[in-house]
């Protein structure tokens, strides 16, 4: 066994002594500086540690711990038994070399115009950084990205964005860690873009709880995020925003949801236009003096549109006012005195108003009772129903509902029911977005009146769109069959864009085995901390030749080239970074946003790539699974070897193909050639990020901690692939004006 300990040289002119790692095995010596020096008082010679009172000592024991742990992994826990003092040196020293450029003297730089032109975007839902990672990486003509914010709700998201983006390669990009469904939000956002005008938003607002107005919804922390994504793009204006959702949103409520999101977009308006379409709804009273009420209420409608915030809420405010003054001029004609103090019918529709009026604070109300039912797990029990049916009763749209209900049971005289359902429709046309508000307009159009309110629309309308579209990031280089659908708003002053092109064809398609060949050292229980040889002809035999075969060189969008091409896996390790990041620093790994503060850095040459503590049953059972090639096939011997589990599925990784979308379990994937799950790296891999771009914080969590924390495994999985995000941004470039 080899000892390892750590002794200081010969002090400097200025008193300060090197501290140097000492090996003594089996008679031999080896001798590594450290790189780091402190005066001989502060050094402890029992402990060969730093004294407590020294300065920086917790980050240079930190230091020097993490060298011991890699020495002693490398002497007493390495597969190889044997090395020359060379050998050892010289492994020992990428660590060294790592930690010392990690600690240099990092000047934020603006991400100004080093060569070409660039443009800004923002990263919302941002997590890991999977578009922001494709869009720095993306240039076309000399023009690329400036990145300015990127937001998430999760602290860990946050780490991993202020590791990679500013330490690792010194941008003065933002990070905004707060709920887009907060009210100062926007505030925020605004203040961490430095008054610099945002020429692309991307982000995929989780929809899975989004539901069609009017319906009881299930009411959690990811309801109706999409409309606040809007909410930003409605304030920003970008030339392109880019939604990205899951497919299933397609067909969700038979595809109505679809068709809402798509009426949402449309109903962005240019607010420079909103004075010709008010002007023109005037012109309609003309011919349509018996609904004179109603456009005057679409044209307070479609006003509001020009305002934010405050602004808003005033108008909103006074919008229903206007109704409820009409409500109390009408009452003596519905109703006599006593019966317009004492009724219930009278008195819902006053009350209605009043809750109306105070719609902010309602909403404000909904979405702390949201988070406090979220965060004490309220579903699925006996309490659910309640709170779901004092939020739905809450809601603008329920409180028209019983208002209207009130109206119908009040016996109202023939002449005055016109005005009564005036004041209904008024109230609709207060919740409806501009896209129906558009249609109300054309019902009240002559032939000619509806071709000159087209010209409108087209003119009012900011961005075009015409239908979303499923992208494969296999068709971008990406090792895994992953559908996304895409919403992509192109302003109309911007070139239309309906889909990104692929950057490979079907036979060019990158597979398993040329994303973690190469990383196929590692076995149950252990992590690596540096890349070994990985020998085919060995692991593979008879079938090494093929397995070689599925090795392409290739750009670096995955298409096969046969000079100047590298590998997948090559890309991999280099990075898919341009020419403005000659200058950046070696990865790192934190466990913690306190561990960055006080510089507690691992500066290993392969972050991630650490196997989980499988127990022997469950090495047997994905043994099986393995060489049957499928669960299914594999049920029936393993209930023969009692070793069936309640699991649902494990998909087994096909080498010559490529893998399923990859989710934030890694227990859902078994390796094609080990009997083990996928380690974060080899995630990261199949979703195409870089070697150098490390996952931060935890690496897995479970049970109701998923709530609260975004470990390494769920960053990568939540993620959207670089690749595929550089495609994008490419296309975007190619067009932008």
């Amino acid at each position: 066994m080899a000892t390892i300990n750590f002794y200081l040289d010969k002090t400097d002119k200025k008193g300060f002594a090197p501290i140097h790692l000492r090996i003594n095995c089996n008679s031999e010596q080896v001798k590594l500086s450290t790189g780091e020096k402190i005066k001989p008082k502060d050094f402890d010679i029992d402990t060969h540690l730093v004294k407590e009172n020294a300065e920086r000592v917790t980050e240079i024991n930190h230091y020097l711990g993490y060298l011991k742990d890699r020495a002693d992994e490398l002497l007493n826990n390495s597969y190889k038994k044997s090395y020359t003092n060379k050998e050892i040196k010289l492994k020992l020293k990428d660590f060294v070399k790592a930690y010392k450029e990690g600690h240099k003297v990092n000047i934020v730089r603006e991400q100004v115009s080093l060569y070409g032109k660039p443009f800004t975007f923002v990263d919302l839902f941002a997590g890991a950084g999977g578009f922001s990672e494709g869009f720095i990486q993306a240039e076309h003509n000399n023009k690329f990205f400036d990145f300015l914010v990127a937001n998430d709700i999760n602290e860990n998201s946050e780490l991993t964005h202020v590791v990679r983006y500013n330490h690792q390669l010194g941008l003065d990009a933002d990070f905004l860690c707060q709920d887009i469904t907060e009210p100062d939000f926007l505030d925020n956002l605004l203040s961490k873009t430095k008054d610099k005008k945002v020429d692309v938003v991307c982000g995929g607002p989780p929809c899975q709880s989004f539901s069609l107005a009017g319906k009881r919804k299930k009411f959690d922390k990811k309801d109706d995020l999409f409309s606040h994504y809007l909410e930003v793009i409605k304030v920003l204006q970008p030339k392109y925003f880019i939604m990205e959702n899951v497919k299933g949103i397609l067909t969700k409520e038979k595809g109505k949801i679809k068709e809402l999101i798509l009426k949402e977009i449309n109903s962005i308006v240019d607010i420079k236009e909103i004075p010709r379409l008010t002007t023109f709804i005037k012109s309609l009273k003309k011919s349509n003096v018996e609904n004179e009420f109603l456009l005057n209420c679409l044209v307070k409608r479609v006003e509001i549109e020009q305002y934010t915030d405050l602004k808003a809420e005033e108008f909103k405010e006074a919008y229903i006012k206007a109704i409820d003054s009409k409500f109390r001029k009408l009452t003596p004609n519905i109703a006599d005195y006593k019966t317009s103090k004492t009724d219930e019918r009278i008195s819902t529709i006053r009350h209605g108003f009043n809750l109306l009026v105070r719609n902010k604070e309602w909403e404000k109300l909904k979405r702390d009772i949201i988070r406090e039912k979220d965060f004490c797990n309220i579903d699925n029990d006996y309490f659910v129903d309640s709170f779901t049916q004092f939020l739905t009763d809450i809601d603008s749209n329920e409180i028209i509902n019983k208002i209207e209900e009130a109206f119908s049971r009040l016996n109202v005289a023939k002449d005055f029911e016109k005005s009564c359902y005036d004041i209904i429709q008024a109230l609709k046309i207060y919740v409806l977005n501009i896209d129906d508000c558009l249609t109300l307009i054309r019902d009240n159009c002559n032939t000619k009146q509806s071709k000159e309110l087209d010209t409108i629309i087209n003119d009012i309308r900011l961005y075009r769109i015409e239908a979303p579209f499923v992208a494969n990031s296999s068709n971008y280089g990406v090792p895994q069959n992953r559908e996304r659908v895409l919403f992509i708003g192109c302003r109309k002053d911007q070139k239309f864009i309906s889909e990104i092109p692929a950057t490979v064809t079907e036979e060019e398609k990158v597979t398993v085995f040329e994303a973690l060949h190469d990383l196929d050292f590692i076995g149950n229980n252990e992590e690596a901390h540096n890349y070994q040889l990985v020998n085919i002809s060995k692991q593979f035999n008879g079938t090494a030749k093929k397995m070689r075969s599925l090795l392409k060189t290739r750009s670096i969008e995955g298409k096969p080239i046969k000079t100047k091409g590298k590998t997948f896996a090559e890309w991999s390790k280099k990075g898919r970074l341009n020419g403005r990041f000659t200058k950046a620093k070696k990865p790192f790994y934190v466990k913690s946003t306190e561990a960055l503060i006080n510089n507690l850095r691992v500066h290993d040459i392969l972050h991630n790539h650490k196997t989980s503590n499988q127990g022997e049953n469950v090495i047997k059972r994905l043994d099986i699974i393995l060489k049957e090639g499928d669960y299914k096939k594999a049920q029936t011997k393993l209930d023969e070897c009692g070793l069936s589990s309640n699991k649902r599925n494990y998909n087994v990784l096909k080498p010559d193909n490529q893998s399923p979308t990859i989710m934030t379990i890694p227990d859902d994937y078994i390796h094609y050639n080990s009997p083990r799950a996928l380690t974060v790296r080899e995630m990261a891999r199949l979703q195409s990020f870089d070697d150098s771009f490390v996952f931060q914080g935890k690496r897995s969590t479970g049970g109701n901690n998923r709530k609260t924390e975004l470990p390494q495994y769920t960053l990568v999985g939540n993620a959207v692939p670089p690749l595929m995000a550089r495609a994008i941004a490419t296309e975007i470039l190619k067009n932008i004006k």
